[in-house]
């Protein structure tokens, strides 16, 4: 067999049986090995950051590694948004990227360029096989990296979390199409680490003390069983628990434990921590700005909080934690579940910032999964329109790299083809990565898009004031503004073999969001939002 042929057949021995791709000349010999291999699932996108985002959004909803196939250095550089995105979410992804062959490499070709320098920038793990019979021991290596270097899920991975980071294999060409060495078997990733029970006991020590506490969960602890454990003590004790602002994956609803995201600006979370005298980390890092602003801290603990790392963000088993943390402190509570209230009907009336939420949280399906790209028109109205809807999943946009929605959307999709999809997706995030809906068509995905248009990079304009911009002028509105011409998606999915209508009213985007959920395959609505 060739090198690529050992390389998907490691994959597969390795339980990576899905790829997402966009290949080149450099990666033929492995896509002429898929149809030998029909267990392995390729998926083409049209663009890079469309295939490293459902990669993503695939990773996250399994727990399970998945695999992209990238041409070269551009190609990487293409879908490097959304890997920075996965990273934070410590999904876990294994590119492939094909290169040069060897000898073709002095030569400096129009695409020659330094992919293991990229690479590093979003991969825990990246690797260059030195000849073709490296190429089955160091693909299973990659895999077992992916899923041994991030935040620790519980054993059942597919209900409470992912458990992985990036690696990066770069196959040179030659070593694809040169006799190869047998695939190698299935490489098992180290168990994650538990917490010591003098750990154990010292947190609960501070949390059963005299001063304010709040617990700061992420990772596999926003899963259901987490979420559990941390009712368990928040009713024994007290104690506050966040989460960060947009987790990689949040479970939420009527029936699930209710858990506070801390705000997006640094003046709603010194509210949220007000007289909390200990932040413990659960599976997280101490919180901080995503930006700096002229004379504000970049750290949003409040001054005189102690900051305690419980359970550190690589490597530990959050879920087992939480359990012996609750089972010390609570041993006979039981998490208060809220319950799911009739919702309020909805009332006819112009799409605005503050009530299309309202509707997508009152028609929520059970078990939806939520891609959550509203940013502005969601920041403080999805959350608390979806609180008490049926039990779903919440993906949230981890590393602020703007265009994750259509693409982890396609990706949650393919993971769970059983479970509705739904993306609020802000218009402009939206048009980085719009090529994802022709991904959603071609394999007849359950996604429903809801394109939050207001027509501009809203978040900029208030960005713009906290930075001590000043007010906006006509220069700096033509740079927020995304009109002139109007973007016509409707237009736009239909193109690209989506079904699509608009709203302008809240019961126009109840009805057509009920007949997306009803009928098979992708949708996408354009909800037209009024200025507030």
């Amino acid at each position: 067999m060739n090198g690529a042929e050992t390389l998907l057949r490691t994959l597969l021995n390795n339980g990576v049986d899905v790829c997402f791709a966009n290949p080149g000349t450099s990666e033929m010999q492995f896509v002429a090995a898929l149809d030998r291999h029909p267990a392995m699932r390729g998926v083409l996108c049209l663009f890079e950051g469309v295939a490293t985002g459902a990669a993503d959004g695939y990773a996250r909803m399994t727990g399970q590694p998945t695999a992209t196939l990238l041409h070269l250095g551009p190609g990487l550089a293409n879908g490097l948004a959304n890997l920075h995105n996965a990273r934070r979410a410590h999904a876990p992804i294994v590119n492939v990227i094909g290169d040069h062959a060897r000898s073709h490499k002095e030569l400096d070709s129009p695409l020659e360029s330094d992919i293991d320098a990229a690479a590093a920038t979003v991969s825990n793990w990246v690797r260059r096989p030195p000849t073709a019979a490296h190429i089955g021991p160091d693909t299973a290596a990659a895999v077992a990296a992916a899923m041994s270097a991030g935040v620790p899920g519980a054993p059942d991975r597919s209900q409470t979390g992912t458990s992985g980071a990036i690696s990066t294999l770069i196959i040179a060409a030659d070593l694809s199409w040169e006799e190869s060495a047998p695939p190698a078997p299935h490489l098992p990733a180290p168990p994650p680490r538990r917490v010591t029970r003098p750990d154990v006991e010292t947190t609960a020590a501070l949390v059963a003390g005299a001063e304010p506490v709040a617990l700061l969960i992420d990772g596999a602890g926003l899963g259901e069983r987490g979420l559990q454990a941390a009712a368990r003590i928040q009713k024994a004790t007290g104690t506050a628990v966040f989460c960060p602002t947009w987790p990689a994956r949040l479970r939420r609803g009527a029936g699930v434990p209710a858990i506070q995201p801390l705000g997006y600006r640094a003046e709603t979370v010194n509210q949220q921590l007000a007289g909390i005298k200990h932040l413990i980390l659960v599976g997280t890092r101490e919180p901080v700005a995503s930006f700096a602003y002229p004379g504000r801290p970049g750290l949003l603990t409040p001054p005189g909080t102690r900051v305690h790392p419980f359970v550190p963000d690589k490597g530990f088993d959050v879920i087992d934690a939480l359990s012996e943390l609750a089972d010390i402190l609570a041993p006979d509570a039981l998490a208060v579940l809220p319950a799911q209230d009739a919702p309020p009907p909805i009332a006819d009336e112009p799409l605005r910032t503050e009530n299309w939420a309202k509707v997508i949280g009152a028609l929520l399906p059970p078990e939806t999964i939520i891609v959550d790209e509203s940013i502005t028109e969601g920041m403080n109205t999805l959350f608390p329109a979806t609180a008490n809807s049926a039990p779903h999943d919440v993906l949230g946009l981890t590393g602020l790299a703007i265009g994750q929605g259509i693409p982890v959307a396609a990706g949650a999709a393919i993971a769970c083809p059983e479970r509705p999809v739904v993306c609020p997706q802000a218009d402009g995030s939206a048009l980085y990565t719009i090529s994802g809906l022709w991904t959603q068509a071609r394999e007849k995905l359950d996604v429903t898009t809801v394109i939050l248009s207001n027509r501009s990079y809203a978040i900029l304009r208030a960005e713009l004031d906290r930075v001590g911009g000043g007010q906006a002028g006509p220069a700096a509105n033509a740079l927020f503004d995304l009109s002139r011409p109007d973007i016509d998606f409707t237009a736009v999915a239909t193109g690209m073999g989506v079904p699509a209508t608009r709203a302008a009213s809240t019961t126009e985007l109840a009805e057509q969001f009920s007949t997306a959920l009803a009928t098979p395959g992708p949708h996408l609505i354009e909800a037209i939002l009024q200025p507030t």
